[in-house]
């Protein structure tokens, strides 16, 4: 059998009755971070077609005011060069101040970012707002995902790591709301109240982490046994000194003396591969949120309100609006779903959906006017089925599994590597958008047609879902190394049911133990 560390938990609260809601419930509130990301996603894309905003940072031109194609592209994208610095810089911070207080960090620097965004009367402070505003994201990005996986019970992990994709979705219907209700405001005030409003969901985040326990396999690490052992029994709602919280920390530093003995952390680590084909989860990580960033979804969400104000259907706010409530309510079945028809089911079922659906969005584009009114209804309704897919599927999933399929030893920094690539796909997409699509000396006035490019890359995400990600679900995090060990992703089904016979044929002989020691006391 192959080395590397033996899965000896069955996962933070495996033992404990599934009613300790206490524990869930911390750990789901910390998706609230994914609003940060969803509404400065979303609220960037109606910001720039606002009047008041486009007289006061672009130019008057016999048609109105407007901006240039790469000041669009610039304003819109330079979000994700410092989200891709804040991913990096994760993974040094996580480690040392630790998940929680990691966070907190991450919300200064953000207000900080809004801050000059609200201030701003010019085109170069709105800039750098946006960019120390992006390092707070990114720093979020990583640090939720890393703290809900290490502190979630394993047998509703999948569903509470997906909570900050459904909040990522919520922050961008509000985001579109408020747009549609500040967008005729005469003054300053149309943009700066969308902005503004930042700062609650920053505070909201900050004060919310302040009282959450720390993550106990980040305290384990740093060699702080006794302040693991208290955030365990926040978590599974059990005295510090219970059997539960007993084994559970041991089995947490056990694992960890197995991997530290196999090599140290570090980021060449990622790509050094073993027994724990650490670098194939490496790549895996990184290709998966390149992959999630590469569906297209960003082009609706950054440049949905223009993209409808095309298809001359009703309000593109409007329009806006309905595209994001498609995409919080699906978001729901994708939480429900992901720990019973597992992750890669749904990523395969997702990424043929949103194949299907782009290349009918593309070839209906081509082949109707703008003025055909009903042609362009089928449209927005195929860009809704598309949006659904997505939401129920790819949107959640990329983040349970890079947050479940790396060792301890070298968590944080794979994680950093992961949530990068999304932010550098994410900047590459938002900056290269604008001239792919707009008319113009210099662009590919694409318009409808760039869906084809999204239908050929989800045929991409089709194939590398059926290559390279293995079922994890209802895996202990100890449990995935052993899949990666002994298993390959086509496999994985088969040798994760294996997994699990054997630990409900031990859980059985447990209980048959403590019935018996029981009925001897008696």
């Amino acid at each position: 059998m192959a080395g590397g560390p033996v899965a000896t938990s069955n996962g933070i609260g495996a033992d404990a009755p599934k009613n300790k809601w206490a524990g869930i419930f911390m750990t789901a509130f910390a998706a609230f971070g994914g609003i940060l990301f969803g509404y400065d996603t979303g609220t960037i894309g109606g910001i720039i077609a606002m009047n008041d905003w486009l007289c006061t940072f672009g130019d008057l031109t016999p048609t109105g005011c407007q901006i240039t194609t790469s000041q669009k592209s610039l304003v819109v994208s330079i979000l994700s060069a410092g989200t891709v610095l804040g991913a990096l810089a994760a993974a040094p911070i996580a480690d040392w101040t630790g998940r929680r207080m990691g966070t907190i960090i991450s919300c200064l620097i953000f207000s900080i970012g809004v801050a000059f965004q609200t201030a701003s009367t010019a085109m170069p402070l709105f800039v750098v707002g946006r960019i120390v505003a992006g390092v707070g994201v990114g720093l979020v990005s990583c640090l939720i995902p890393m703290y809900q996986s290490e502190c979630s019970p394993k047998w509703i992990r999948g569903a509470v790591v997906s909570c900050y994709q459904w909040a990522i979705t919520m922050g961008l219907l509000l985001a579109s709301i408020l747009n549609n209700a500040t967008q005729n405001r005469p003054d300053h005030s149309s943009y700066r109240i969308p902005i503004a409003i930042q700062f609650i969901w920053a505070i909201i985040l900050s004060l919310g982490m302040f009282l959450l326990p720390e993550s106990p396999r980040y305290l384990v690490k740093r060699g702080r046994a006794d302040a693991a052992a208290i955030a365990l029994s926040r978590l599974l709602g059990v005295p510090p000194s219970h059997r539960i919280v007993v084994a559970e920390l041991s089995a947490i530093q056990e694992n960890l003396r197995l991997e530290e003995g196999i090599q140290q952390s570090s980021y060449l680590d990622c790509f050094r591969d073993g027994g724990n084909r650490i670098r194939l989860r490496t790549i895996t990580g990184i290709a998966i949120q390149g992959w999630q960033q590469l569906t297209g979804i960003n082009f609706i969400f950054y440049y949905g309100t223009s993209f409808f104000k095309n298809s001359h259907v009703g309000n593109p706010f409007l329009q806006s609006v309905a595209t994001n409530v498609v995409n919080v309510g699906m978001t729901v079945p994708g939480i429900w779903l992901v720990d019973r028809a597992g992750r890669r089911s749904l990523l395969l079922i997702g990424a043929l959906g949103m194949l299907i659906c782009e290349y009918t969005i593309a070839i209906t584009g081509v082949t109707i006017s703008t003025e055909n009114i009903a042609g362009q209804k089928v449209l927005v309704a195929f860009v809704c089925i598309y949006i659904a897919f997505f939401a129920a599927t790819w949107g959640p999933i990329p983040w349970v599994v890079t947050g479940e399929i790396f060792p301890l030893n070298v968590r944080a920094k794979a994680m950093s590597l992961s949530i990068a690539s999304n932010w550098i796909w994410n900047w590459g997409i938002g900056f290269a958008t604008p001239y792919l699509v707009d008319p113009g000396k210099g662009n590919a006035d694409l318009g409808v047609k760039v869906f084809f490019i999204w239908g050929t890359t989800c045929l991409g995400c089709l194939v590398f879902t059926y290559l390279c990600i293995p079922e994890t679900k209802g895996l202990a995090l100890e449990q995935v190394d052993i899949l990666y060990q002994n298993s390959t992703p086509r496999n994985s089904i088969k040798y994760r049911n294996q997994l699990m016979a054997k630990e409900e044929g031990r859980t059985k002989e447990n209980e048959d133990v403590e019935v018996h020691s029981s009925e001897e006391k008696v």
